[in-house]
């Protein structure tokens, strides 16, 4: 049986020429063979979307949270589209009683909620840019935000005001407005009014502007929706420019993508909103959603108690990071293991067979009916009992994880790919495609793909195996970093952007991601490290001589190699009362006690995040040399080489790191 192949070439491939490197041929869907979905009629930005919504399904229950009565989570509690509707159109009068239109930037902070959804379509229906701030991205990075993207009028979650406040004086310089999505106390009232500012508790707000009505301006395809801040590799976030057109095209392709599947989406649909709206994996989950007249639970907010709200609002789709469902996969792993020898035996029975019928070609529901009802069952209730798609985004998910939930969740497993500047998905693996395991899959059908050689790293996009740079071109693509059109250049060009990540094409036409171009990487929780800056910070230490960090993205935690300075070293031996050389002071545990509380004093120092502390550290007392290959000449650490030289010692740092209760 000839191969399945899910991508047909568009163009021929480049040879090298005068400074490019060569280029292999380009590539879209094969669910886009006849052309990509044509653009849908009357839809022309995200406001769209949720006022044609709203006509179709003005009863359906769109945003629903649970109730809490004397301290307990009830039921949800669904708000309809209608209501939503009426809502927003209250909010958006207010913000333009206070004199705020089109093209003004509005702020919102805060997790997940009704009122974050709610402020998102008002900036949506009256032409505002809508900038998500949060504060992952470091200490100054919420100040950093409202300063460059010049916020003028900014919603804000309860508990984030002390954090916003934290922000004046340097922020007042534009933003004169704070929402509170629930309530103002007199204090912070007050230290708001001293600075000249206005602050409104939401109920307050919807007041505003209640006599006052304001027509809608007319919204094009081109014009920018929202501007989402991405970590850059050199310190400043950068600020994405996303425009209505992106969001759209991408919904379109999404679509077509389920339904060539067999996997449409309906209103009856349910979703649980807990990954950051700030972010744009969620936010076109959730435009997906709303674009199906389906309905979005939030979350509490709390990861302990995220299978509890799972249990209570049974969604149908569950979208994760792999932080997430490597979770769900080592708790369902020590249940099984800590059950009975005869409870243990069925499950194993049942899995192999399951997963050797789902190898030869069964689709998951097929491979046996018998083991699903009687075994996985229990595992289907977990997360509620009736999620039928699992979606992991932002990270790579590990293939004997992604392997084992395709087996016992009973639902399809995906693994997409994208960027902010790509509006998120990009690729996306498709279901019952056993082949596609530890792959992002094929491109969706809306864009045009690319590998692009990078012989410095070696890769060649013209070789048997095709590895090189993934370049991707199409409506999604972002408009451009705002304020910066020198990075922009740098990463656009003539109309391919350019990833920094490299992939390599498998013969079905999935994309697999094998590295990454510059020496910024993800943790498995999601977050970015950009090392160089932490080794940096890290080097001013005074007893560490040179220090080289490493992570990657199935690790939630960084671990160091370091070659510590000799004299300071032996100067604190000497404090404490420990007499040996310099080479068994490296080997002694107390001595690795001590670099690490000297790191972490740095790190709190600088205000790092917690994923940025360094957890394990080894000491080598001979410094990385050109003789062992590790530095270049000109002192640059090659990382590459340091890792397969260091290989043992890192994965002992994880072996014990990852230990319960280490």
């Amino acid at each position: 049986m000839a191969e399945k192949r899910f991508i047909v070439e568009v163009e021929k491939a480049k040879e090298a020429s005068e400074g490019r490197a060569s280029r292999g041929p380009v590539y879209r869907s094969l669910f886009a063979k006849d052309g990509f979905p044509s653009p849908i009629e009357g839809l022309d930005s995200c406001w769209d979307v949720f006022r044609l919504s709203v006509e179709r399904y003005p009863t359906s229950p769109m945003l629903g949270r649970r109730e809490i009565m004397d301290g307990k989570a009830g039921k949800y509690k669904w708000l309809t589209y209608k209501e939503v509707y009426d809502m927003v159109i209250k909010v958006g009068n207010s913000i333009r009683s206070c004199g705020y239109g089109e093209g003004v930037k509005c702020g919102i902070y805060g997790s997940n909620s009704a009122e974050w959804i709610m402020s998102m379509e008002a900036c949506n229906a009256h032409g505002l840019y809508c900038v998500p701030l949060y504060d992952t991205l470091g200490a100054g990075a919420v100040e950093f935000i409202i300063c460059h993207a010049e916020v003028s009028i900014a919603f804000v979650e309860e508990k984030k005001i002390p954090e916003l406040l934290k922000t004046f004086p340097k922020a007042t310089e534009c933003l004169k407005t704070i929402v509170s999505f629930g309530k103002v106390t007199p204090e912070q009232k007050q230290e708001v009014e001293n600075f000249g500012l206005t602050i409104y508790s939401w109920g307050e707000f919807l007041q505003v502007g209640q006599n006052q009505s304001f027509d809608l301006p007319i919204k094009r395809g081109s014009d920018i929706c929202t501007i989402m801040y991405t970590s850059g590799t050199t310190g400043d976030p950068k600020g994405v420019l996303i425009s209505n057109e992106s969001i759209i095209t991408l919904l379109a392709g999404v679509k077509r993508l389920l339904e060539s599947v067999n996997e449409r989406l309906t209103e009856k649909d349910v979703y649980i909103s807990y990954l950051p709206l700030a972010h744009i994996f969620d936010r076109v989950i959730e435009e997906t959603f709303i674009w199906h007249g389906a309905s979005i639970g939030f979350w509490r907010g709390d990861v302990k108690l995220l299978i509890e709200d799972l249990g209570e609002l049974k969604p149908t789709i569950f979208c994760a990071v792999p932080r997430v469902l490597d979770r769900v996969y080592s708790g369902l792993k020590q249940k099984i293991s800590s059950g009975g020898f005869l409870k243990k035996t069925l499950f194993n029975f049942a899995y192999s067979y399951k997963l050797n019928n789902m190898k030869k070609g069964s689709r998951h529901d097929e491979a046996s009916p018998l083991c699903d009802k009687v075994v996985f069952d229990k595992v289907k209730q977990g997360l509620g009992g009736r999620v039928r798609l699992i979606l992991s985004g932002a990270a790579p998910l590990s293939a004997h994880v992604e392997g084992y939930l395709r087996v016992v969740t009973c639902a399809h497993v995906l693994q997409g790919y994208g960027l902010t500047e790509t509006c998120a998905g990009t690729f996306v693996s498709l279901p019952n495609e056993m082949d596609m395991l530890g792959t992002v899959g094929p491109p969706v059908p809306n864009v045009d793909v690319c590998l692009e050689s990078v012989p410095e790293m070696g890769y060649d996009a013209l070789a048997s195996t095709p590895r090189g740079e993934i370049c991707v071109k199409g409506k999604t693509l972002f408009s451009g970093y705002y304020k910066r059109e020198d990075l922009t250049k740098e990463v656009l060009i003539d109309g391919w952007f350019h990833t920094g990540d490299i992939g390599e094409w498998q013969p079905n036409g999935s994309m697999k991601i094998i590295d990454r171009k510059k020496n910024i990487f993800k943790l498995s929780q999601g977050e970015y490290v950009a090392v160089e800056n932490l080794e940096n910070i890290y080097g001013q230490v005074s007893s560490v001589e040179s220090i080289w960090i490493y992570g990657n993205s199935f690790e939630a935690f960084l671990v160091a190699v370091v070659n510590p300075n000799k004299q300071a070293l032996e100067h604190w031996a000497q404090e404490n009362g420990i007499s040996m050389d310099f080479n068994s002071l490296c080997e002694d545990p107390r001595a690795k006690r001590y670099i690490l509380e000297e790191l972490s004093k740095i790190a709190k120092e600088k205000k790092l995040k917690g994923f940025e502390f360094i957890k394990g550290v080894h000491l080598d007392p001979v410094p990385f040399d050109m003789e062992r290959d590790l530095i270049t000449p000109t002192y640059k650490m090659k990382r590459p080489q340091l890792l397969k030289y260091y290989q043992n010692v890192i994965d002992n740092m994880y072996k014990s790191g990852n230990k319960p209760g280490a």
